[in-house]
C-alpha cells in the first residue's frame, strides 16, 4: 500500500482572515476601553481611605497616599468629635459672635480666655493681615508638601461627613445638632487657622484680653497706680509665683512622662510612660488614632481635635510623649513714647507712629438680627501692643509694652509632628525635630528599640541670649526678669541692637538654635514633669542656657518628686519592667504627704487645728488618692491652702538645696501659723459641705466633662500634693455638686514598651473616652477602665486589629 498523504490545511479564505482579525481586534478593544474605564473610574476619586474602628472606637486609617490619609483622618475625627471641629472652625474664622453672641464667655480651657468679640476681633485682624496666608508662602515657615496634602483632605474629610448628616441636622450628637455653624464648607485654610491658634496659646492668645481692651491713658485713666516705664519702680510688686501665673498658662497645664532606657529596663529595650494632663473638653482635648500607608507611613498614638497627624505617640521603633515646657514663646518690648501715647521713639532718634488696625466683626444681637461692632487694636512691626498692669506692662503716658511672638512667625508645627513618626530612633527623633522646628511649647521626653531614651526642649524660644536680655533690658524688664525670668526688651532699638537673634544652627531667623538649647540623651531614664529642663534625671544637670527657657538650680514640684520617686524606689528592688513601669500611673501615691508624715508632723498640724475627727481619719489615711481612700480629701483641701502653695519657705524647718533637690525642702514647720491656719480652712470647709472625715475619695472626686456619669476616679492634685495621677476641676460641666468633678488631667496616657522580633507592647488609656457624645458607647467607656485603673491593649498589628475590629469603613471622594 502507498502511503498515505497528509490533508493539507485548508487555507482561510481572505473574509475568515479578516472576520478573525476584526474579532481579535474588537477583543482587544473592548480589553483596552475596560481597562481605560477601570483606569478612569480609579481616578474619579481623588480621596480613598480605609477605616477600621476597634475595640473602644479607636480608628485605624489607612490609605496610599498623604491626602487620603488625612481624609479618613478627617472623617473619623468628624464622627466623633464633630462639635468641637466645627466650634474650631468657627473660632478660627472669628465667627463666634455671629453664631453665638459677642458677650457670652470664650475659654479654650488652657490659656486664652475671653469673650467671643474679643477673640473674633483678633481673629479678624489675623485674617485681614492674611498672616497664615503669608506663612503658607514662606519657604522657611511654612509647611511641606506631604502635610499640605493631609490638611487639605482632612477639611475634605469632615466635610464628607457633615454633608452625610445633612451639614449636621441628623448629626447624633445633640450637643450642637443643627447648630447654625455645622456646615460642610470647611476649608483647608480653616483648618490652618485652627492649628496657628493653638501655636500662640501661651503667648499672643495668653494676653487676648490685654490686646483687645488695650488703651492709651487718658485723664480719666492716666496708669499711675501701676506706672511701668523706665527708671520708675511700681509702688507694689507682684509675688513671683503671681507673676508667673500672669505670664504663662494655668497651673494644671501639664504633663508627665518617663522614659526607661536599657541599662534600667529589665527587658534591654527602651519603655515610656506618658501621661499628658489637658483639658476634658473642648478643643484640646485628644482623640486616638492610627494613621498607615503601607510600607511608607505608620505611627499611632493621640492628636488634639483639629490635627490629621499624631501628636504623642509610637511607631515600630521610637515611642514619644510630651510635657508643657517652661520656656516663654515670646518677649515684650517696652517703647518710651514722645508727646503722644501713639508715638514712640526707636532708634537715632527716629519718631515712629503705633499701627491703629480697625477691626470690624458681625455680632448676633439679643433680637437675633446681625449688626457690627468695631474694635480697636494697637501694633508695632513687632508686635501687639498689650495693656496689662498686673504683670507690670501697663499702657502708662510715658511707655507702653508690644510682644514679639515667636510661635506667631511660623506653621511648622504639623511638619515636626509628622516627621517625628518617621523616626527610627530617639536620636532620628530630635534630629527630625529640629529640622522641623515647628515644636510649639512643649518637652519631648522618648525610648526606642534600642534601649536609649532623650529629654529635650527644643521648642520654638525665642532667640533672646543671657547677653542680649543683659543688654537690653529696660528698668521694668529687669523686674519681670528677676521674679519670673522673662526679659522685658528696650523697644527703641527692637529693630536694631535689640531684636531677637539669629542662631546659625536655627531653622530660621528670631529662634533658638538646636546648640542652644536642652537636650539628654541616657540609657538608664529621663523624666519630665513641667518642671524646667535643669533635671531630666537626679544624677544630671543640665546648665548654662538662656534664663528665658527656664530656671536653673531651683525648686521642684511635688508631683515631680513624686515621678521621680517611682524609679528610685523600682531601682532599689530591680529593674524596671513594662508592668511596673504602667504600674505607677495607678499607684496613686501623694508625695507632699509622704514628706510632710515624717516625724508625725502632719497630724501634729491637724492637733493644733483642732480637728477632731478630721484628725483621726488624716492618720489613719493610707496616703493615696485611690477611690478606696478615705482621709484623702482632707489632706488636698489643707494643702492647696498653705497660702503661696509649698514654695513659701517658712514651712519648712530644711530647706530647699539645690545639692539635694530630690529630698528638699522637708521636714514641715509645725508651729507655723500659716500652715496650722490652712488645716483648720480645710476642715471647716469640708463641715460647711458637709463631707464626712471618712468619706472616700471617689464618692467626691468623679468625671466631670460633658454628660459623664458620676464614675469613681483616683488621682488629684499635682503640684501642691504631689499626685503624678494629676486630676483637676477646671472645665468641668457634670456633676457639679460633687467636691471635685474631672474636667482636666491625666488625658491619653501611654505605656509602651519594645519586645524582641520588632514588637510593639501598647497599653493607652483616654480618660474620657474617644467620642465627645454623651450617648455614644464610646464617650465613658474607657473612663470607667480609667477608675477601674485598667488598660487598652491598642492594637498595632495588622493581625491584632482584625481580633479586636468591631466595624470597616470605606470613604471616597
Amino acid at each position: 500500500m502507498g502511503e498515505r498523504v497528509a490533508a493539507k490545511p485548508k487555507k482561510k479564505s481572505t473574509k475568515a482572515k479578516a472576520k478573525a482579525k476584526a474579532k481579535a481586534k474588537s477583543k482587544k478593544t473592548k480589553k483596552a476601553k475596560k481597562t481605560k474605564k477601570a483606569k478612569k473610574k480609579a481616578k474619579r476619586y481623588r480621596y480613598d481611605a480605609t477605616i477600621v474602628r476597634t475595640k473602644h472606637g479607636i480608628p485605624h486609617i489607612t490609605a496610599k497616599d498623604y491626602g487620603s490619609l488625612g481624609f479618613g483622618s478627617g472623617y473619623a475625627a468628624a464622627q466623633t468629635t464633630a462639635c468641637t471641629l466645627a466650634d474650631i472652625v468657627m473660632t478660627a474664622r472669628g465667627q463666634r459672635s455671629r453664631h453665638l453672641g459677642p458677650d457670652a464667655p470664650y475659654d479654650d480651657g488652657v490659656s486664652v480666655s475671653g469673650t467671643n468679640l474679643q477673640m473674633d476681633a483678633l481673629v479678624t485682624d489675623l485674617r485681614n493681615r492674611r498672616v497664615v496666608q503669608g506663612l503658607l508662602a514662606d519657604p522657611k515657615a511654612g509647611p511641606g508638601p506631604a502635610v499640605r496634602k493631609m490638611v487639605t483632605g482632612y477639611a475634605a474629610g469632615v466635610n464628607k461627613y457633615l454633608r452625610k448628616v445633612g451639614n449636621g441636622k441628623r448629626h447624633p450628637d445633640r450637643g450642637c445638632r443643627g447648630a447654625s455653624y455645622l456646615k460642610a464648607d470647611v476649608t483647608s485654610l480653616d483648618v490652618w487657622y485652627g492649628i496657628y491658634l493653638a501655636n500662640i496659646l501661651a503667648s499672643t492668645g495668653h494676653f487676648l484680653k490685654q490686646i483687645v481692651g488695650a488703651t492709651p491713658p487718658s485723664l480719666t485713666d492716666p496708669g499711675l497706680p501701676d506706672l511701668a516705664t523706665f527708671g520708675i519702680v511700681p509702688p507694689k510688686l507682684p509675688s513671683a509665683e503671681e507673676l508667673r501665673e500672669a505670664l504663662g498658662p494655668r497651673n494644671a497645664f501639664g504633663s508627665n512622662a518617663t522614659a526607661i532606657g536599657r541599662k534600667a529596663s529589665s527587658t534591654g529595650r527602651g519603655m515610656l510612660l506618658g501621661n499628658p494632663h489637658f483639658p476634658w473638653n473642648g478643643r484640646y482635648r485628644f482623640s486616638q488614632q492610627h494613621l498607615t500607608i503601607p510600607g511608607r507611613y505608620d505611627v499611632a498614638g493621640a492628636s488634639l481635635i483639629g490635627s490629621p497627624v499624631v501628636n504623642i505617640g509610637w511607631n515600630k521603633d521610637v515611642a514619644w510623649s510630651h510635657t508643657v515646657s517652661t520656656a516663654y514663646r515670646f518677649a515684650p518690648y517696652e517703647y518710651r513714647t514722645v508727646g503722644s501715647p501713639f508715638t514712640y521713639l526707636s532708634a537715632n532718634g527716629v519718631l515712629k507712629q503705633l499701627e491703629k488696625r480697625v477691626v470690624k466683626v458681625v455680632v448676633k444681637r439679643k433680637d437675633g438680627s446681625l449688626g457690627t461692632v468695631t474694635e480697636d487694636m494697637y501694633r508695632t512691626p513687632q508686635g501687639y501692643v498689650i495693656d496689662d498692669p498686673t504683670t507690670l506692662m501697663g499702657w502708662t503716658p510715658l511707655s507702653f509694652f508690644a510682644i514679639r511672638d515667636a510661635n506667631g512667625e511660623q506653621l511648622r508645627t504639623l511638619d515636626t509632628f509628622f516627621d517625628m513618626g518617621r523616626a527610627t530612633s530617639v536620636r532620628d527623633l530630635i534630629r527630625r525635630q529640629d529640622a522641623g522646628g515647628g515644636m510649639p511649647w512643649v518637652n519631648t521626653i522618648a525610648a526606642d528599640r534600642a534601649g536609649d531614651v532623650v529629654y529635650a526642649d527644643h521648642s520654638v524660644v525665642p532667640a533672646v541670649s543671657n547677653a542680649l536680655a543683659d543688654r537690653c533690658m529696660t528698668p521694668i524688664g529687669r523686674i519681670t526678669h528677676a521674679l519670673a525670668g522673662l526679659p522685658g526688651l528696650d523697644g527703641t532699638f527692637a529693630d536694631t541692637s535689640c531684636k531677637f537673634g539669629t542662631d546659625a544652627d536655627a531653622g530660621r531667623p528670631g529662634v533658638l538654635g538646636p546648640k542652644n538649647l536642652p537636650v539628654a540623651y541616657r540609657a538608664d531614664w529621663v523624666m519630665n514633669a513641667n518642671d524646667s529642663y535643669w533635671l531630666p534625671n537626679p544624677a544630671q544637670r543640665l546648665t548654662g542656657f538662656a534664663r528665658i527657657i527656664g530656671c536653673e538650680s531651683c525648686e521642684r514640684t511635688m508631683r515631680t518628686r513624686m515621678v521621680n520617686q517611682y524609679v528610685l524606689d523600682r531601682l532599689r528592688v530591680g529593674k524596671v519592667t513594662p508592668a511596673s513601669l504602667r504600674g505607677t500611673q495607678h499607684q496613686n501615691r501623694v508625695r507632699a504627704a509622704e514628706v510632710m508624715r515624717a516625724g508625725g508632723d502632719l497630724d501634729k498640724v491637724c492637733q493644733a487645728a483642732k480637728g477632731g475627727a478630721y484628725c483621726t481619719a488624716l492618720a489613719r489615711w493610707d496616703g493615696r488618692s485611690d477611690t478606696t481612700s478615705r482621709g484623702y480629701h482632707i489632706f488636698e483641701e489643707f494643702v492647696t491652702r498653705i497660702p503661696d502653695g509649698l514654695l513659701t519657705a517658712g514651712i519648712w524647718k530644711v530647706p530647699f538645696n539645690a545639692a539635694d533637690p530630690q529630698h528638699t525642702p522637708r521636714d514641715l514647720d509645725e508651729t507655723n501659723r500659716d500652715v496650722i491656719g490652712a488645716m483648720a480652712e480645710a476642715i471647716a470647709y469640708l463641715k460647711q459641705r458637709g463631707i464626712a472625715p471618712d468619706a472616700t475619695w471617689g464618692s467626691l472626686q468623679v468625671a466631670g466633662d460633658r454628660g459623664a456619669p458620676p464614675i469613681p476616679l483616683g488621682g488629684g492634685d499635682g503640684d501642691l500634693a504631689g499626685n503624678a495621677n494629676a486630676l483637676d476641676s477646671d472645665g468641668a460641666r457634670t456633676n457639679l455638686g460633687r467636691l471635685r468633678p474631672v474636667g482636666f488631667g491625666s488625658s491619653h496616657i501611654q505605656a509602651i514598651a519594645f519586645g524582641a522580633k520588632g514588637r510593639v507592647n501598647a497599653r493607652t488609656i483616654l480618660t474620657y473616652g474617644q467620642s465627645e457624645d454623651p450617648a455614644s458607647p464610646w464617650s465613658s467607656d474607657q473612663t470607667r477602665l480609667f477608675g477601674a485603673k485598667k488598660w487598652v491593649t491598642f492594637p498595632w498589628t495588622a493581625k491584632e486589629i482584625r481580633r479586636q475590629k468591631v466595624s470597616s469603613l470605606r470613604v471616597r471622594r
